[in-house]
């Protein structure tokens, strides 16, 4: 039940961040910056972009540390 509050926090959140921003578009005068199949596109490349790094770091995070500089290399 805790990690449904949770997500409902975080959508209620990022929900409220975009209205406020639309608030402040409309109150500038100015069109959204993209049409909307444009900006899925980008929250697609943003979702995309956050997958591949979490994934390059738990792969860097899995794989053995460097030895330091200088010493001797491991024997098998």
């Amino acid at each position: 039940m805790d990690r449904v509050r949770t997500l409902l926090s975080r959508c209620l959140l990022a929900f409220s961040v975009g209205a406020l921003a639309g608030v402040l578009y409309w109150l500038m005068g100015v069109l959204a910056p993209a049409p909307p199949w444009i900006s899925l596109v980008g929250l697609l490349g943003i979702l995309a972009g956050e997958v591949a790094t979490r994934h390059l770091l738990a792969r860097r995070r899995n794989r053995p540390a460097d030895p330091p500089e200088g010493a001797p290399p491991a024997t098998p």
